[in-house]
């Protein structure tokens, strides 16, 4: 059984991938612009997809555009930012309704990609620059969006983390971009920067749905093109001597957060990726894993205590929530617990549960369009051609020495511990 059906074709300077699925009865687009993470563009591109998706030249204001999206039968559009690895990732979702579902036969999906096209390709202009109202607007809305992650103390924390962790490293910049280069940036320096990015981005179309390869090869050629020269990054640089630190922050907060970074030594294109998957799952991915039961159940220490991977960076970040005067203890269980891992220290049922959730939740993952686009998007950061079957194989041959083996590469990095004022740590 095939999961994902998917065919990639080269078009104008952007690859398009069919996603063909009986699943759903809309069709999706999305168009994903890849480029290097670095300190001089990531505010710029933060604020790019935003300024954007405020009007086109045939849709000059948010209110026609919406007035449009409804027309194409309550179409919705959104941007969204990542950080993959070493890249930063801008992202247009659309979704649509399938013109197959209806009595109507409007031509939705080539009027959505059109949409699309007029918003990437023909924004809404003052002259020969970004409309100075609209950059203004949504400058101040994107320091806000930064200001909320230092509110979420949860949030907070874990960016502190990578901070700390990858200093000197682009990866420690922040998605969103830095709150300081905001009030630098000019409708006429961001448009520089949008020309800059359509020519040197990796650009990807994918479209989700019950439909027609052919048709959308045909769609995506007469409505995009770009003039595109994109070099790809160099690999995540590994940080290779790795030595522990520690960084204790105070600040009036009720609950200290306890964060610690591992460097796995390990990323999506490696073939110990699978057994990396495997390794996280049993230590602190799931709710039957060791933190969630050694430090937040037994021990009672913490309010919530998970793991996850960074795929593409090689990083396995601990995150929980702890009272001030249980640092040590919690520190000390987390990390006899990784010990424990790294020596093949957990039965056959919990080895074998894990497996089973991972490949549950993979697909669970493919069970939504955007769950599709970013399960085979992960190909194009990593630059490897990986099918989702193969993927689920992976993680079904993983074996118990194949983990153990893993954990041999895990390394500790950095304990960040935000704690509250006058509290002993």
């Amino acid at each position: 059984m095939t999961y994902i059906d998917e065919e990639i074709v080269d078009v104008n300077g952007l690859s398009v991938h069919t996603l063909r699925t009986k699943k759903f009865k809309t069709n999706t687009i999305v168009l994903k612009l890849l480029a290097p993470l670095n300190k001089q563009d990531v505010t710029y591109r933060a604020l790019l997809p935003y300024v954007l998706q405020r009007g086109t030249k045939n849709f000059p204001t948010s209110t026609s555009l919406r007035q449009h999206l409804d027309e194409l039968y309550g179409a919705t559009l959104h941007v969204d930012l990542a950080k993959k690895g070493e890249n930063h990732i801008i992202s247009f979702r659309m979704e649509i309704a399938n013109e197959k579902f209806l009595s109507d036969s409007t031509p939705l999906l080539e009027k959505g990609i059109k949409l699309l096209s007029e918003i990437i390709l023909d924004p809404l202009l003052e002259g020969e620059v970004f409309k100075e109202e609209i950059v203004t607007q949504e400058k101040r809305t994107m320091k806000q969006r930064i200001q909320s992650v230092y509110d979420d103390k949860m949030r907070y924390s874990n960016l502190r983390l990578v901070q700390e962790m990858c200093k000197e490293e682009p990866y420690a910049l922040h998605v969103n971009g830095e709150i300081d280069d905001i009030d630098g940036i000019s409708p006429k320096t961001l448009f520089d920067y949008y020309q800059k990015a359509l020519r040197s981005d990796k650009i990807d179309l994918y479209v989700v749905g019950d439909l027609n390869q052919q048709e959308v090869e045909g769609y995506a050629k007469k409505h995009f093109s770009f003039d595109n020269a994109f070099e790809p990054a160099v690999e995540a640089t590994f940080n290779k001597d790795v030595k522990e630190k520690e960084v204790i922050e105070e600040q009036d907060v009720k609950q200290g957060k306890l964060n610690i970074g591992y460097r796995t030594n390990s990323t999506y294109c490696d073939d110990d990726y699978y057994a990396l998957q495997v390794f996280n799952g049993i230590f602190g991915g799931f709710s039957h894993s060791k933190l969630f039961i050694n430090v937040r159940e037994k021990a009672s220490l913490a309010y919530y205590a998970a793991s996850r991977v960074e795929s593409h960076k090689g990083l396995l970040m601990v995150m929980s929530g702890i009272e001030n005067q249980n640092y040590n203890q919690a520190v000390t269980i987390i990390r006899e617990q990784m010990a424990a891992m790294k020596k093949g220290d957990f039965t056959d049922q919990e080895f074998a549960q894990t497996k089973a959730v991972i490949r549950n939740q993979l697909l669970e993952t493919i069970d939504t369009p955007h769950g599709i686009v970013e399960i085979v998007y992960h190909n194009i950061i990593a630059q490897i051609n990986r099918s989702f079957d193969e993927y689920l194989q992976g993680i079904e041959k993983v074996t118990k020495e194949d983990v153990v083996k893993v954990g041999e590469k895990v390394e500790l990095d950095t304990i960040y511990f935000l704690k509250g004022m006058g509290g002993n740590a």
